[in-house]
């Protein structure tokens, strides 16, 4: 009995050489649109383009429920304790906001990092489900809010066909909606249809954490009590702790502790305040706690570590 693997059929040939074709397409499309390094708004809503010719350092910051494509190049993603890394053959969905870590792991000045973003509405995958035949299917059990999946050539069909447009701004009112609403059909459809039906589908466990996570976001410097905020998502707090770690991979107190400290981050680089008063906008009564959970944080105290962020 032969060990030799057995050659890709056929159709599995067929579709990866789709996807390298549109692979390469929307490489030199995006390389055409950001003439230098740096993430950039495109006029269609929701659409950033991104290129770095270097690796990067790692960079905190908080994920909007997107999709995230890579045509050129590779990144690491982390969530908590676990990495995602992925590169031009997958793409990642986040469908919920978590606080990561970043990183571009694989670019050269030759070969630079290349990266389409677009951002998911939940209300916009909501309006889908209802209309899609997944809506009546059942639920799997609330999973992480960041995933990786292989691409397919229809995806990147629609995505190409997306980007496309920006050479035709006189259409990207009428055809861009259509073309994401086709997006996210073809995701509703993939292996991250779950999750993202989880968070469009009012009466699931993942959509209360989706609400838990917003009261969050909304409220990060007001003294937490999880009875309140189960309350105000109808759950028990235990089933909140429970499906909110399944899917954020922390608990709603390590979450807030993550978008406290980024928001202090954010507060000392771009409004040039001081740590005491950046740590007690953002919720924090002892500056030493402060202090303390910055530095176990970023790794620095935030004094020096403010000052090598902007010396870089």
């Amino acid at each position: 009995m032969s060990d030799t693997p057995s050659p890709p059929s056929s159709a599995a040939a067929d579709s990866d050489a789709l996807v390298e074709s549109r692979r390469a397409q929307l490489a030199e499309l995006i390389e055409r649109f950001t003439v230098v390094d740096g993430i950039h708004e495109m006029p269609i809503e929701g659409l950033r383009l991104g290129k770095l010719s270097a690796p990067s350092e790692p960079m905190r910051g908080i994920q909007d429920p997107a999709l995230c494509l890579i045509v050129q190049g590779c990144k690491q993603t982390m969530l908590g304790e676990e990495v995602y890394e992925y590169d031009a053959s997958r793409y990642l969905v986040a469908s919920v906001d978590l606080p990561i870590v970043g990183q571009v792991i694989r670019a050269t000045p030759e070969e630079p990092y290349l990266s389409l973003v677009l951002r998911l509405p939940p209300a916009d995958i909501a309006t889908l489900v209802t209309k899609a035949e997944e809506a009546s299917a059942p639920l799997p059990p609330p999973s992480r809010g960041l995933s990786v999946s292989r691409c397919d050539p229809e995806l990147l069909d629609a995505v190409l066909r997306l980007v496309r447009l920006l050479d035709a701004p006189q259409d990207i009112a009428m055809l861009a909606p259509l073309v994401i609403r086709e997006i996210h059909y073809r995701l509703l459809r993939s292996d991250q249809g779950g999750n993202l039906r989880h968070i469009a589908m009012p009466d699931s466990q993942g959509h209360r954490v989706a609400k838990a996570i917003g009261w969050l976001r909304q409220n990060y410097a007001q003294p937490m009590r999880i009875d309140h905020i189960a309350e105000q998502v109808h759950m028990s707090p235990s089933a909140l702790h429970h499906h909110f770690k399944a899917v954020t991979t922390m608990s709603p107190l390590q979450y807030q502790k993550q978008l406290r400290l980024q928001e202090a981050r954010r507060l000392m680089l771009s409004e040039v305040v001081d740590a005491a008063t950046a740590g007690h906008r953002v919720g924090y009564e002892s500056p030493s706690q402060f202090s303390r959970e910055y530095s176990r944080m970023f790794g620095a105290p935030p004094l020096r570590d403010v000052e090598r962020l902007r010396a870089s």
